[in-house]
């Protein structure tokens, strides 16, 4: 495994997206405990990509400019749905909930984290476009060598997904005692899955 791969997948993992997004609004919705299971959820989300990749179903994906659009923009509804969510005072980015989370609620934030990564296209054809190259030409198990490289991958992206929903966690009180820092919070999340789904919504294969 080289610093190269390390260095380049702390990167990719590190910068804004769907995840570090809805991980960060869990953390100031509901507390440590959401943050945790939020970036549990979004790294869970990766298997099947990353399945995918090994199958090459992520090659029919890039190849299959029906297949991609149709996956895209579930990806890019779903989105629209979270950035209506959040406008809600109710909905599951309530920033006034209770810190701790009960099973069904810790059950309900892994499945939405899961959805979020998994609708979108664009991280199947990142598996199948990015892995490879630091695979060796010659290397005598493939398959085993990018399951290797996905477990870092997966691992690093939840170490840094649940940092970013501590620093959510930490500031949450100092938060959720001013009304109007919290309506700018909403309008602020919702404007951010907006802009994400927009993002999608444009992109190519």
């Amino acid at each position: 495994m080289t610093l190269e791969f390390l260095l380049t997948s702390l990167i990719i993992v590190a910068s804004p997206g769907t995840g570090v997004v809805f991980t960060l609004a869990a953390g100031l919705s509901r507390g440590r405990r959401a943050s945790v299971v939020a970036a549990f959820g979004c790294t869970l989300g990766i298997v099947p990509h990353m399945a995918a990749a090994i199958l090459g179903l992520a090659a029919l994906l890039h190849a299959s400019a029906v297949a991609f659009e149709v996956f895209k923009y579930l990806g890019v509804a779903y989105l629209l749905y979270m950035a209506w969510d959040a406008l809600r005072a109710n909905g599951s980015l309530d920033m006034t909930g209770e810190e701790e989370m009960g099973q069904r609620s810790d059950l309900q934030v892994t499945v939405t984290a899961v959805l979020i990564n998994i609708l979108n296209p664009k991280l199947s054809i990142f598996f199948m476009a990015f892995l490879p190259q630091f695979i060796n030409v010659g290397e005598a198990a493939p398959v085993a060598r990018m399951l290797e490289l996905s477990a870092v991958f997966m691992a690093m992206t939840f170490v840094v997904f649940v940092g970013y929903g501590l620093f959510a966690a930490a500031i949450r009180h100092r938060i959720v005692s001013r009304p109007a820092i919290l309506t700018w919070m909403r309008r602020g999340f919702a404007g951010a899955f907006v802009a994400l789904g927009a993002k999608l919504a444009l992109s190519e294969r």
